[in-house]
């Protein structure tokens, strides 16, 4: 997996922090809000010999899906995290998360400086991210998530344009009052779609929970994601026993031993991976290997990824245990005008991997994102010393 320990070793002596925001071409809507556009922090790092690398830090705008959101990965990246790599000493980007550690969780934050790093070596490498990752797949799946729509009328001809456009996979955002009905529609309409749910911790155990969960249980699922909260593994154990649908986690996955604690538990039958949540490239490609080894499905989870995190959601989805469609649909479905060039697109449900390009394989356009910039930092090792 490109990882010698004879290689030399990289220092990143500045790092660029770049807050952008785009507007999303629909709105879209979960379990806690709703929101029109998406702001995400951009890294650029740089070594010695002028190398570049980017992230992308795809947190929250709001504290809603976790306890992160663009404000708190700003203030961290300024004052821990990027202090703390500058001038650091590593020979692979698997190393970079040492650097980090002692800041705990803020794992948003730490995934856009570690997949900077990534993007880093594997230019310096001459290798795509996919082949640095050790990635096999040419073409990935592609899925769409849609948000919860004003209608059951609006939603089903948002499935049916998706639909049309070839994606493998639809998953459809539910709460309480927006569950059976709008599912069991899209189910009527679209009997052989792969179709699943997804709640974000929306429901609380208990006995009319479970009701509406065994109804949805009866439309042919391929899965029930997250419907309790994030900490609560004995009642998504509890449910599983109860369903025949596999339930997903994600938001109760952070890492690799708590996906053990949850798949010890049969808490789940299916894990949802996503770099943002685990802390990065490194991380989630450990959490695959654990799920591989057991046997567990997994998929690619998003955050409504600019092009850099989409980018590295294609390359971290070509390992082999990603054998379910995942959230790498085509920049197009949430951005007029992406960030990068070429744009991430899908064809026929399927995202090209770009082996034949170094890193990510795709590039920033300077003007674009000169256009979406709120806010920009530089830090270099003087700088971001303490006083």
């Amino acid at each position: 997996m490109s990882f010698d320990a004879g290689d030399r070793a990289i220092s990143v002596v500045r790092v660029d922090l770049y807050r952008a925001r785009l507007e999303l071409v629909h709105e879209f809507e979960t379990s806690s809000h709703r929101k029109g556009h998406i702001e995400h922090i951009l890294v650029r790092v740089a070594d010695a010999d002028g190398g570049t690398g980017w992230g992308e830090v795809a947190c929250p705008s709001d504290p809603y899906y976790c306890e992160e959101n663009v404000d708190t990965c700003w203030l961290m990246l300024k004052r821990y995290l990027v202090p703390a790599l500058l001038d650091a000493a590593w020979t692979h980007p698997q190393q970079v998360g040492e650097h980090m550690s002692r800041v705990r969780g803020n794992r948003f934050a730490k995934a856009g400086l570690e997949m900077a790093c990534w993007d880093l070596h594997a230019r310096r490498a001459g290798i795509s991210l996919a082949e640095a990752l050790g990635g096999t797949a040419s073409r990935v799946p592609a899925g769409v998530s849609l948000g919860i729509e004003p209608t059951v009328e609006r939603l089903l001809e948002t499935v049916e344009r998706h639909a049309r456009q070839g994606y493998r996979r639809v998953k459809l955002k539910i709460r309480p009052g927006w569950d059976v009905e709008p599912v069991r529609a899209v189910r009527s309409h679209f009997p052989q779609l792969a179709l699943q749910v997804d709640a974000n911790c929306a429901y609380r155990p208990g006995e009319e929970s479970l009701s509406v969960l065994r109804r949805l249980d009866r439309l042919g699922l391929s899965m029930i994601e997250q419907p309790f909260a994030a900490g609560d593994l004995l009642a998504h154990r509890d449910l599983q026993r109860a369903l025949d649908t596999p339930v997903c986690l994600d938001e109760s996955i952070v890492d690799a031993d708590s996906a053990a604690l949850a798949l010890a538990l049969g808490a789940c039958r299916v894990v949802n991976i996503k770099v943002s949540r685990l802390g990065g490239l490194g991380p989630a490609r450990a959490l695959h290997d654990l799920c591989r080894e057991r046997g567990i499905p997994v998929w690619c989870g998003g955050m409504h990824e600019f092009g850099i995190g989409r980018a590295a959601n294609v390359a971290i989805a070509s390992l082999p245990g990603f054998t379910l469609p995942g959230d790498v649909s085509g920049s197009d479905k949430y951005y007029a005008r992406d960030l990068v060039q070429p744009p991430v697109a899908a064809h026929g449900g399927e995202v090209p991997v770009p082996w034949d390009r170094p890193g990510l394989g795709h590039e920033i356009v300077s003007e674009r994102l000169e256009e979406a910039l709120m806010l920009t930092e530089t830090m270099t090792a003087r700088s971001a010393a303490p006083a």
